[in-house]
């Protein structure tokens, strides 16, 4: 028995410990609720100090994200208009480029076709003025002949007078000289 005391005693001893850990007294209770309060205080200054700021900085962050996102999809739109158009403008090049060649062809040709009949036309007034003037010399030169025939015939006049020559002999000198300078002097 003395066995099932002592187990007894120990039984008692081990209570008395267990339940002294585990008790609710006036000390454990107070311990608990201030670590409850200091934790919640804890959590207030922190989300204050801490959370706030960072779920700002998120909230900025994922709008900021939201907005490249955006912007990235405005960009890649305008992007592929832009691609379409320059596509569409590549295929309308040849045309608009033979269209730009025949226009500049047909301006050559109208500007050579202009430009042969100024040519012409100087080369006309060219051939007109050298006429002209070729005209005007020759009357020049047949009026110079004119007055040098006229001074030959009077030296020969005075010859004559001067040498009293025969009929004959005048004639036959009047004859060579009109040979000399030919008819047409005369007839001009």
């Amino acid at each position: 028995m003395n066995a099932l005391f002592g187990m007894n005693s120990i039984l008692l001893e081990g209570s008395e410990g267990l339940s002294r850990l585990f008790d609710l007294d006036f000390q454990l209770l107070h311990d608990s609720i201030l670590t409850l309060i200091a934790v919640f205080v804890l959590f207030l200054v922190a989300s204050i100090f801490f959370f706030k700021p960072a779920r700002e900085f998120l909230e900025k962050r994922k709008k900021g994200i939201a907005d490249d996102i955006e912007s990235a999809k405005k960009d890649k739109e305008d992007a592929e208009n832009l691609k379409a158009e320059y596509e569409e403008k590549l295929k309308n090049v040849d045309s608009e480029v033979e269209e730009i060649l025949a226009d500049a062809r047909k301006k050559a040709r109208a500007n050579e076709e202009r430009i042969v009949q100024d040519a012409m036309a100087e080369a006309g007034r060219i051939v007109d003025n050298a006429n002209r003037e070729a005209d005007l010399t020759k009357a020049k030169i047949a009026n110079e002949v004119k007055e040098e025939i006229v001074t030959v015939a009077g030296a020969m006049a005075g010859k004559l007078v001067a040498s009293s020559i025969d009929e004959d002999t005048q004639n036959k000198l009047l004859d060579e000289t009109l040979k000399e300078m030919s008819e047409d002097t005369w007839l001009n």
